[in-house]
């Protein structure tokens, strides 16, 4: 039996593991993958590399050092997180039933994507998922939001304070009779494309336009600097439906320790309740859940 299992490999779940590793916890990191967001850049044309704050050095050093230590990680998604009587059981997706004293959910989100032909090609070149992260390199530059939600919303006014041109394409307008709504309805430099779907992206190295279908179904054409994809996040909690409580939008509620309302199960990052989906906010709470997990199994080591 492990003491503790860390479910995800991402900024929080990395951390995490050096965390627990350091403490001298046998512990295990199940992941499809190590890295998490941050193996994916957005590239753009005018921006150097030394521009952007990743977190990337500190989440590469927590990677390097997980992948040496090849007897704490093992790379497979996982099913389902039980709990029995004083201990977890983890299932994963080839069916082995691991067995922990505790448990760190750090699964983060998933975007929801537009699912048309250049989106994938274009990915991180010129089209991305996150206005927080990446606004403030869209100074004087014309950009796209698309999505009608309130992620859409907040991701247009954070880039309405520095870009020279935001245009929203929404299938609706429902979220414009909020404050945010309001104040980009009466914005010179916001323009709002109601009833309008993205049926295609195209460019050259970069994303440069998208082919835009309104209700009447004429096809036009429209060309920006930057295109942002905000329409939701699903955080990926499957695997602990029915045991961890959950907010509205399907996010594992945590308290300022990470924990749970199941005791030994702690979550950390973008899959929590937690404010902002940030490299750097979660590596902070994947070492808070570490913390957290080790003054929890104290003592019973």
């Amino acid at each position: 039996m492990y003491d503790l299992i860390i479910i995800g490999g991402g900024p929080a779940g990395l951390t995490a593991a050096i965390y627990a590793i350091r403490k001298r916890l046998n512990v295990l990191v199940l992941s499809k993958d190590l890295g998490g967001k941050t193996n994916y850049r957005l590239a753009l044309p005018w921006v150097e590399e030394y521009q952007v704050i990743r977190g990337l050095e500190i989440v590469n050093k927590f990677r390097n050092e997980l992948e040496y230590l090849d007897f704490a990680r093992h790379i497979e998604s996982v099913e389902k997180v039980e709990k029995k009587s004083d201990h977890f059981i983890v299932t994963t997706k080839g069916g082995a039933a691991l067995e922990s004293k505790a448990v760190i959910i750090a699964t983060g989100t998933r975007q929801v994507r537009m699912d048309v032909p250049g989106e994938k090609e274009y990915t991180m070149k010129g089209l991305c998922y996150s206005a927080l992260s990446y606004a403030p390199l869209f100074i004087d530059r014309s950009v796209v939001v698309i999505g009608d939600g309130e992620l859409a919303l907040r991701s247009a006014g954070e880039l309405s304070t520095v870009a020279k041109e935001v245009t929203m394409v929404c299938a609706t307008d429902k979220m414009m009779n909020t404050p945010l709504g309001q104040k980009l309805k009466n914005a010179d430099n916001v323009k709002i494309m109601k009833d309008c779907e993205v049926v295609e992206v195209q460019g050259d190295e970069f994303a440069r336009r998208l082919i835009l279908k309104d209700k009447s179904g004429k096809l036009k054409e429209y060309s920006a600097d930057g295109m942002f994809v905000e329409r939701a996040l699903t955080p990926n909690t499957a695997m602990v439906a029915g045991l961890a409580a959950l907010d509205p939008q399907g996010r594992i509620i945590v308290d300022g320790g990470c924990r749970t309302n199941v005791a030994g199960l702690f979550a950390a990052g973008d899959v929590t309740n937690s404010y902002a989906e940030q490299v750097l906010i979660a590596v902070g709470e994947g070492a808070k859940a570490a913390l957290s997990a080790y003054d929890y199994l104290l003592p019973m080591l």
